[in-house]
Formats: C-alpha cells, structure tokens, sequence
C-alpha cells in the first residue's frame, strides 16, 4: 500500500512540476541557474572525480549518463539570459586510446555533437583544477557527478556575462581610461 501511494504521488508530483522527483539533479540546476551569474562554475564530472571540501562547491551525484547531464547543462546556460559558457576540457582527453579507455571514441564524439560550434578551451587538468580551486573560494560550484568511467571527460563550465562581451568590457576600460 505505502509503495503504490509513494509511486501515486512521485507521478502527481512530477506532472504537476512541483518536484523532480526523478531526477534530483536537474531540479537543482533549475534552481541554481537564475542566480548564478559570471565566475561561477558548473561541472559535469566523471565518476572519478572526488567530493571536493571547499565550502563553495556544492557536489550531487546524478547517477546519469554524462552526454545527457552536459545537454541538460548546455540547455539551461542557452536558455539563460544572463549567462553563457566558458567550456574547458582537460587536454589529456585527446591522448586517451580507446584500447586504453573503450568508449573514448564514442564519447569525443559526442562531445563535438553537442558542441557543435561552441569554443572550448582545451588545457592541462591541473590548470584548470586550479582555476576552479581559486573561482571557489569566492564564487559557487555546482559539481554535477556522473557514471561515466573514462578518464579526463570532466566538463568545465565557467560561466561569464551573457549580455556583455569581452570587446565591450575591454572598450569600456579603454574609455574609461582616456578620461
């Protein structure tokens, strides 16, 4: 009686949209995206990735496929306003075999479907960790962990102004410094 009531209310809940019940994840990075705005970071990590204990990185395990994850996050930045993506990747990936790491092809794959014409940064892991080490000291991280197990697939998404670029910040300074 209580599991069909629970599965009752989980169904009701999630057609009404009070609650995403199904995946708890999504529901958090509904809620974190309006207030985030430029020098946060969102992740979508591989299952490798540790449980970081910075007070500003938020981590949530999405027991989710990683390609799936990253559309939803790609999705909610586009659909953002205010926002938009600064997207890094780990240079290691592209030295990753596939008799080292099967799927890695696939997954290189997927990613340049869903980025399709998006500029990503490519550099060291450890450069960008300590990027991230330093935005979270003062700005918050959502760490969205995933199942995939191939090393260096972590996405980093360092989130900037979407409604001011960084040809009219610098003409701005510019400007400002003529006064």
């Amino acid at each position: 009686m209580k599991r069909s009531l629970l599965g009752v209310l989980t169904v009701g809940l999630t057609l009404l949209g009070g609650c995403n019940v199904a995946e708890p994840w999504r529901a958090t990075l509904d809620e974190r995206m309006p207030a985030y705005g430029h020098r946060n970071w969102i992740v979508v990590a591989d299952s490798a990735y540790p449980k970081q204990s910075a007070a500003g990185i938020e981590t949530v395990y999405t027991g989710a496929d990683q390609l799936e994850v990253l559309e939803a996050v790609l999705g909610a930045v586009d659909d953002a306003a205010h926002v938009r993506p600064i997207i890094m990747l780990d240079a290691e990936l592209s030295a990753v075999t596939e008799a080292a790491s099967p799927g890695v092809e696939r997954y290189r794959a997927g990613l340049d479907g869903l980025f399709g014409g998006r500029e990503t940064r490519v550099m060291p892991h450890e450069d960008i960790i300590r990027r991230l080490d330093e935005g979270s000291k003062l700005f918050n991280v959502l760490l969205l962990k995933t199942d995939l197990t191939i090393p260096y697939t972590s996405v980093f998404i360092e989130l900037d102004c979407g409604y001011w670029s960084e040809e009219r910040e610098a003409a701005l300074r510019e400007a400002i410094e003529r006064r």
